[in-house]
């Protein structure tokens, strides 16, 4: 029986340009299923959505690859929904593309994977000189970055910002920002990130590069590679 992997963006799907890249490492025969939590919304109404002082906020992109922000408690029921769509199509591992720190108000008859909570258990270990560099999408997402790497490590924390989804050029910036820096790693903290954007940062900083995507599709490989 072919495997399935469910995979959920807080965004819409399809997101074939996290999908294209990981599915080499998940081994021949899974087939991926897609659920975005903003399926059917147009860009208007998710403009509407209000953002208030303490949400925690998510960035994603739209059907058509345009970058929209929202709060995090907007999408929690939705993401649900999502998540009985896939087991009824019969999805072994569900898997959510968002490094974002969500609430354990999920309910799955199936493993449900967090990369988040995956990325926060290795790269602190990773660590040499207690320093770790991060590329972030949003400013406005700064300090909840901080306080959720905070509560995994002690490091110094060096934050630069560029979206994954912009036009401009934002992560030769972000580059600039973090080369002289004393970490040794740096971790792109969006799924948004390709590998074409890990290779560019990689190589003008000199640095080990954590590319979230990629990341969680090896561990995804050995699961379904030892059904």
């Amino acid at each position: 029986m072919r495997k399935k992997l469910g995979v959920i963006t807080v965004g819409q799907s399809p997101r074939d340009d996290v999908i294209s890249e990981i599915t080499e490492f998940l081994g021949e025969g899974v087939e991926v299923i897609q659920s975005g939590a903003l399926d059917g919304m147009t860009y208007e109404e998710i403009l509407n959505l209000d953002t208030k002082e303490d949400d925690y906020i998510l960035v994603s992109r739209m059907k058509d690859g345009t970058e929209v922000k929202f709060a995090e408690r907007h999408v929690l029921p939705k993401i649900q929904k999502c998540i009985e769509f896939l087991e009824a199509q019969g999805a072994d591992v569900i898997l959510l593309i968002c490094t974002g720190v969500f609430p354990d108000v999920f309910k799955s008859v199936k493993p449900l994977l967090y990369p988040q909570q995956i990325i926060h258990s290795v790269v602190p270990k990773l660590l040499k000189n207690k320093e770790l560099d991060l590329i972030i999408p949003k400013s406005d997402q700064v300090n909840q970055c901080i306080k959720k790497w905070s509560e995994s490590s002690s490091a110094k924390l060096n934050v630069a910002v560029a979206s994954p989804y912009s036009q401009q050029d934002q992560l030769q910036e972000a580059i600039e920002q973090l080369k002289d820096t004393s970490a040794e790693i740096i971790v792109m903290d969006c799924i948004g990130y390709t590998r074409k954007m890990k290779k560019k940062v990689a190589e003008s900083t000199g640095k080990s590069v954590v590319l979230a995507r990629t990341l969680i599709a090896r561990i995804l490989g050995e699961i379904f590679n030892s059904w």
